[in-house]
């Protein structure tokens, strides 16, 4: 058994109203809004493709997992490319973010379990909860959220879809 980790290197990025943190050594750069490559009928979830220094890139949307608005881009909307393991193997892929914070550590005593209920977020998509400044920052299980089979909407996105059928 391995000594737990006494923080957590994070970029904090803030996505409707919640703020969220990431592993900053999954960080692979931060880039302003670029064009957009939307794929015909591909999922809400990942809805898109990015050109990154020459390499196709899936842009993911994680509001549409955890059943969020989704606004317009503004002047703070950024994307981060990432390093997630997908099936055991590196991929480079981008989030959409409303605005990027900053890197934190997050001390490791600080991060508890997500709960199970009293939570709007989809708890198996939650790898815990830090606490820093008397607030909340969400950790996302990127390995999970990108490793997910099948139907990649949200219930209300899902809902929204059948309706406007």
């Amino acid at each position: 058994m391995s000594t737990p980790a006494t923080s957590m290197n994070a970029l904090t990025i803030r996505l409707d109203d919640e703020l969220f943190a990431v592993e900053a050594s999954q960080v692979r750069e931060i880039l302003d809004l670029v064009p957009i490559t939307e794929v015909p009928n591909a999922p809400a979830f990942v809805g898109g493709l990015i050109n990154v220094r020459g390499r196709v890139v899936p842009l993911a949307d994680l509001r549409v997992m955890f059943g969020m608005e989704r606004p317009e881009p503004n002047e703070d909307t950024r994307i981060v490319v990432m390093e997630v393991n997908i099936g055991g193997e590196p991929t480079v892929a981008g989030i959409l973010a409303d605005k990027v914070h900053d890197v934190t550590d997050i001390e490791a005593a600080s991060i508890e379990e997500a709960p199970k209920v009293g939570m709007r977020w989809r708890p198996e998509y939650v790898k815990g909860i830090g606490k820093r400044n008397g607030g909340f920052i969400i950790i996302p299980d990127m390995e999970r959220i990108f490793e997910t089979p099948g139907d990649r909407t949200s219930p209300a996105a899902a809902s929204e879809e059948r309706s406007a059928l």
